[in-house]
């Protein structure tokens, strides 16, 4: 009976302890196809173990040119609501661009686009349980892990914010010849349409559920009309102490 009360106790004393802060840091570094440094990402994410598991909270992005310590953009993103929404503020001033995505209401949200050419957008756009925003893509390879291992697809819908949409996307296995990785995988619209003007984005993962490439379209702009196309390397500085996969 003593030794029944005591594994109990311990069960509910594990249950009362709040969740432990943890750091995940990494770096990526962008190449052009021939090999050319464009900048680099130093990414700064702060969350909770919960269950085994992080869960990020919120996560701060500052992109560098190559040897120089000032950024020359930043993004911040708060996953309080979801990790697969987070809130969005992204700045890039040598084109006097801005973009914030918030959430107003339950099941709508709301972009503020300041464009390169000095216009203002705004959009208000419904969206379904299983549409993802900007970096949360990389929370939802993690959460279908399970998928990814056993090569199976997965839909969702993803985000165009400059658009002021979300359109049909598939997370599957693929082969590459240009990312090695123990876990490649890409995300493509599934839509006729929205397949002619957006290619698939490439991603290796390394076992542990770490992004170590992206292969594609990049957020950052190589003039007014266009943004960079890039492969990114990721590499790890500091891991939580629990599990990046459930």
């Amino acid at each position: 009976m003593r030794h029944t009360t005591v594994t109990v106790s311990l069960a509910l004393l594990a249950t009362a302890l709040p969740a432990v802060a943890q750091d995940f840091r990494f770096t990526g570094t962008a190449t052009t196809g021939d090999g050319s440094v464009i900048y680099e990402e130093r990414h700064a994410v702060d969350g909770t173990c919960e269950d085994g598991v992080f869960r990020p909270q919120q996560h701060e992005v500052a992109y560098h040119k190559p040897d120089t310590e000032e950024s020359f953009a930043r993004k911040t993103l708060e996953y309080e609501a979801s990790v697969l929404r987070p809130a969005v503020d992204f700045s890039q001033p040598t084109f006097d661009e801005n973009m914030e995505i918030t959430y107003p209401e339950p099941e709508t949200l709301v972009i503020n686009w300041q464009t390169p050419r000095g216009d203002s957008e705004r959009f208000e756009v419904d969206y379904t349980p299983n549409t993802v925003v900007d970096s949360g893509f990389d929370n939802f390879v993690r959460q279908n892990w399970q998928s990814v291992v056993a090569r199976e697809s997965v839909e969702f819908r993803f985000l165009g914010p400059t658009r002021g949409e979300h359109y049909g996307f598939v997370l599957e296995r693929v082969e590459s010849d240009r990312v090695d990785a123990d876990h490649v995988v890409q995300i493509r619209p599934t839509g006729m349409v929205v397949r002619f003007l957006v290619d698939p984005i490439v991603l290796g993962y390394n076992n542990s559920g770490a992004l170590s490439d992206y292969l594609g379209l990049t957020n950052i702009r190589k003039n007014q009309d266009e943004n960079y196309t890039a492969h990114i390397r990721y590499s790890v500085g500091t891991y939580p102490d629990c599990e990046l996969t459930p």
